[in-house]
């Protein structure tokens, strides 16, 4: 048996150094109740791609797709550190979402409603790693919906400068 590490294997025309990842639990629950809202996201975050983040080659074309933004599992993103590096929100709350777990005392506090929700993020953008989670499904929820109508804009601009030069 090999003990050389696994290397990540990116499904045909996905380059890993130009996405932008929205981590959900792979606990049953989170499956349920968090991959919507992780989609909900991922439609936000594309509709600024192809608003804001034209095709260098063909400036001001819309839907153009200068990055993709997946939607992918704890166990994948954990299991992969160089991930860890990639601009990311992490959805739902430590006990379903073990990204959320590692990063719960890591990530800033953006905004907060003591004991029913976190939108965790660096407020200077340096570090593109979030979480949004609350104590129930329908607070997780809010604290989607506070990320996008709050921080939305100015994340994907970090993240796709980021992206674009390489950093």
């Amino acid at each position: 048996m090999s003990t050389e590490p696994i290397q990540p294997v990116a499904p045909s025309g996905i380059d890993l150094d130009r996405v932008t990842l929205i981590v959900t639990g792979a606990d049953l629950r989170a499956e349920i109740a968090d991959r919507p809202l992780a989609y909900r996201l991922q439609r936000a975050m594309l509709d600024w791609r192809d608003i804001y983040a034209p095709d260098a080659d063909e400036p001001g074309t819309p839907g153009a797709r200068p990055f993709d933004v997946i939607v992918c599992s704890d166990v994948w993103c954990l299991g992969n550190p160089e991930m860890m590096l990639r601009p990311l929100i992490s959805v739902g709350g430590p006990a379903v979402n073990a990204l959320t777990a590692h990063l719960a005392d890591k990530a800033p506090s953006a905004f907060v409603i003591d004991d029913v929700l976190i939108v965790q993020l660096d407020p200077d953008l340096r570090d593109l790693r979030g979480c949004c989670w609350g104590r129930d499904h329908e607070a997780t929820e809010n604290a989607v919906t506070a990320f996008i109508d709050r921080y939305l804009d100015s994340y994907m601009q970090a993240a796709a400068d980021r992206i674009e030069h390489g950093i």
